[in-house]
């Protein structure tokens, strides 16, 4: 069977993959397995759990948190945040589990299910294959008072609010922004900090009715920002996602800052301040190569992980470092945040380019993009990508042709049966014509 737990938590169609019997006995088992694993010893287990504003996140909460209390926790429900709010809530707060109910910036139909430990951090593997082995088991029910309390908390949304006002170094003042909030979790929470600290804040996508999260908006549909930015004479423009754990931004004349960009952006606003550690930023193996060339010549160390933020993050533990982040715009500042947090992003990138007074698009040149081209293959079995000798041969000879100025990445999808094939090259046609041609061959070779 394939393991239930992705790169990014539970996720799937609501209510056919991910249905209300499943995020029950998700729960229950979490709190069975954090319980044996002492998370809860010497005193009563408290959760929190948050949704974005998806029409099916209602009833999936309402499972999450009767698996919870029928399994002795207590449940402290925060209504509709963005993931990072969550995730600095179960720390601040000292609770003992987070959950998240969030597809991210999956379409409205899709659900996901994302657990947090205490402090805020996303389960290792270990915990993930642990709670997924003891679904369904029999278990001895609590009783009386034993059984988990509900209740509504309503200081989430301030106390997060205020949380990422404090981390901004600076204000914006005199700074005109777009925010697109994808119609999602952080349509109320990430207008509000921007005003805070002075931006004159114009709202896009900014009313979510269940159904319109990342319709035609957000960060994977940036056309309408654009639209915007431009219309209004905007300084910038920010894009977040359904959850709001990633951030994308449009520059003054339209142009798009992609998550490599903005991360170059920061570690030169970390390294001029003295904040980034051993002057190294964490990357994935996704980041275009114009962001290890900007970062050599900036003499910035760039360490480089598996896709996903999870894999960024430990590297960041591992290594001490301060500033991580995917070319998705998942950016992860660990001085603020476990995780990637799109609206502490956005703050971040005002704030440089508010001391600086320079515009985002001066700011963002310090790197520039080699073309890169991502080609799905669909319907093929991945698990063979990295091992069938004529897929092996034709990347061979793909990095024999692009030499020192490109490079090849085929990388097995965490959630479909795809395999992706990204090459980067001088020019757009020859990324075009080297990533189109290993597809043939992967579609080929690895066909089901």
């Amino acid at each position: 069977m394939a393991r239930l737990f992705g790169t990014d938590g539970v996720r799937g169609l609501a209510n056919v993959d991910l249905t209300a019997e499943l995020a029950l006995d998700l729960s229950v088992a979490a709190a069975h397995v954090l319980g044996e694993a002492g998370a809860f010893e010497g005193h009563r287990p408290r959760a929190v759990v948050g949704r974005d504003p998806r029409a099916s996140g209602e009833f999936l909460e309402a499972a999450v948190v009767a698996g919870l209390a029928s399994a002795g926790v207590d449940v402290f429900k925060l209504g509709v945040l963005p993931t990072p709010a969550v995730a600095h809530l179960t720390g601040s707060t000292g609770a003992d589990l987070g959950v998240m109910l969030s597809a991210s910036h999956n379409p409205m139909p899709d659900n996901g299910i994302k657990f947090l430990a205490r402090g805020g951090i996303k389960l290792d593997d270990v915990i993930e294959d642990a709670i997924e082995a003891r679904m369904g088991e029999e278990w001895q029910r609590p009783t009386g008072k034993a059984v988990g309390r509900v209740l509504d908390d309503g200081q989430g949304f301030e106390t997060y609010v205020a949380h990422l006002v404090r981390s901004a170094p600076n204000r914006f003042d005199g700074l005109k922004v777009v925010i697109d909030c994808a119609n999602g979790a952080a349509s109320l929470t990430a207008p509000e900090a921007l005003r805070r600290l002075g931006a004159e804040v114009i709202t896009y996508a900014a009313s979510p009715d269940g159904l319109n999260i990342n319709l035609e908006c957000g960060s994977t549909h940036m056309e309408g920002l654009r639209r915007e930015v431009i219309g209004h004479g905007a300084d910038l423009g920010i894009a977040l996602d359904g959850d709001a754990d990633r951030c994308l931004a449009i520059d003054d004349t339209g142009e798009m800052v992609d998550g490599d960009q903005i991360l170059a952006v920061l570690a030169l606003a970390m390294r001029d301040s003295g904040r980034l550690s051993n002057d190294t930023v964490v990357a994935t193996v996704m980041s275009n190569l114009g962001f290890v060339q900007a970062m050599v010549r900036e003499q910035i160390a760039v360490e480089q992980t598996k896709v996903g933020d999870r894999y960024v993050l430990e590297a960041m533990k591992a290594g001490g470092h301060k500033l991580g982040g995917e070319q998705s715009g998942h950016v992860i500042l660990s001085d603020h945040a476990t995780t990637g947090d799109g609206t502490l992003t956005a703050v971040m990138l005002l704030a440089r380019v508010a001391s600086t007074g320079k515009s985002l698009r001066d700011l963002a040149a310090v790197m520039t993009r080699l073309p890169q081209v991502l080609v799905n293959v669909p319907n093929v079995d991945k698990n063979r990508a990295g091992t069938d000798p004529d897929v092996q041969t034709a990347v061979t000879e793909a990095t024999r042709r692009l030499g020192d100025t490109g490079r090849v990445l085929l990388r097995p999808s965490g959630t479909e049966p795809l395999v992706r094939v990204m090459v980067e090259a001088e020019s757009s046609d020859t990324a075009h014509d080297v990533a189109h041609s290993l597809a043939d061959v992967v579609a080929g070779a690895l066909k089901l």
